[in-house]
């Protein structure tokens, strides 16, 4: 069967990650995303490399590895809609559209009448979902967002990386865009449940989507401490704020992530670790203990775990169902078998390069199977069919937009 969103058109002005992203899934789920490039460059994310993807001779092609991870299942059409003709092809475009999403300034769209108001004018269930880094109002609602910024001044680093009077303590951003791709996916959230809304009362909406937001929002339990708590959260580096023994420990041969979650986990750790005066020792018995007397019992954990290798702790742990795992680099994520079996590795034809590989979407439905339908595109790849069947211009009409360079 189609995907659950089959019949839902996005019109995807976005570029680098945030916006991409949202896009992306909602390609995976069987919208027609049209993602609007610049003439002659495209999304930014083109020349982000290396590395790039080879062509079929084995030579650079235009487009970096970047680009690959957040635009899978679009068509790319090429406006200049800065020119009154390319402003023309963006409304028909958006009135034959269920969705737009875009990621420019906060005005930037109104000054070439692209803006909600005037898009809805025209479409009226127009679902218009605009990504910023601060948001459309307040005192920064003009100012550019960028995923490290974002994570610094929405609380993130500051609780991340290792202590200060630890080797190499200090904040830390994570080693992914946390930012970007959170917001990518609330986007994501918030243009599936305002389409819901548009089935009940026939309108779309506004969605207005800041990077602060959704990093604030993600803060989450670090939030709440601090509001019950009344003392700003610190770093722990890969320990736990609140569970304790969860970080990682030195076996014999590597690291291992030890994640106990509750006391009866903890107390088969102790059986298997051969280590019954830590699980009957009050002070360790209920986490509330562990947590107050971290040091200590990390202390002796880690003594333990040095004397056998990370795969034997692996194995006798997760034989009783104590949570932990050894810290994979990216080609041994792709080799485990429970990956494979989940086939989060895919591939896709690509003109230029033949079989490209991807990283596949998390989501399973029953009914709607999520669809690969599409490589991520070339510059401008699509821009004639999609001219042509969708808004009936004709080849001398795309002859002289592309004449004019508007597309």
């Amino acid at each position: 069967m189609p995907g659950p969103l089959a019949g839902i058109r996005v019109l995807d002005l976005s570029r680098v990650l945030a916006g991409p992203w949202c896009s992306q899934m909602l390609a995976d789920m069987g919208a027609d995303v049209i993602k609007i490039e610049r003439p002659g460059r495209g999304d930014d994310t083109r020349s982000w490399g290396p590395p790039y993807l080879k062509d079929r001779a084995g030579q650079d092609t235009p487009d970096a590895a970047y680009f690959l991870a957040a635009n899978r299942g679009k068509r790319s059409v090429t406006v200049d809609f800065t020119q009154p003709q390319g402003q023309a092809l963006i409304r028909e475009l958006a009135a034959a559209s269920d969705v737009l999403i875009e990621n420019l300034k906060v005005g930037d769209l109104a000054r070439y009448g692209l803006d909600y108001a005037a898009l809805a004018a025209i479409n009226p269930r127009l679902v218009y979902c605009s990504i910023t880094g601060f948001g459309q109002t307040g005192p920064l609602a003009s100012r550019p967002g960028y995923d490290f910024i974002i994570q610094a001044m929405g609380g993130l680093m500051s609780v991340t990386g290792e202590r200060n009077d630890r080797p190499g303590g200090g904040p830390q951003k994570l080693g992914i865009a946390y930012a970007d791709l959170t917001t990518g996916m609330h986007a994501a959230i918030g243009v599936l449940a305002a389409l819901v809304q548009r089935g009940v009362s026939g309108r779309g909406q506004y969605v207005d989507l800041a990077l602060l937001d959704v990093q604030v929002a993600s803060m989450a339990v670090m939030a709440m401490n601090y509001f019950i708590g009344g003392k700003v959260p610190g770093r722990y580096g890969n320990a736990h704020a609140n569970i304790v023994p969860y970080e990682v420990f030195a076996a014999a041969d590597g690291p291992l992530v030890l994640a106990v979650g509750n006391d009866a986990q903890f107390a088969r750790l102790c059986a298997v670790a051969g280590a019954g005066d830590l699980a009957a020792d009050e002070r360790f018995t209920r986490n509330a203990g562990r947590v107050r007397n971290r040091e200590e019992l990390i202390a002796r954990l880690q003594t333990i775990f040095a004397t056998r290798p990370a795969q034997a702790w692996e194995d006798a742990l997760c034989a009783v169902d104590v949570p932990c795992g050894r810290i994979n680099d990216m080609a041994q994520v792709f080799e485990q078998a429970q990956v494979k079996a989940r086939g989060m590795k895919i591939s896709l034809d690509h003109p230029a390069a033949g079989p490209v590989p991807l990283v596949g979407s998390p989501l399973r439905f029953s009914d709607t199977p999520v669809e690969y339908r599409l490589p991520p595109p070339q510059l401008g790849e699509h821009t004639d069919t999609v001219l042509a069947d969708l808004l009936g211009k004709s080849a001398a009409d795309i002859a002289a937009l592309r004449a004019a360079g508007v597309v």
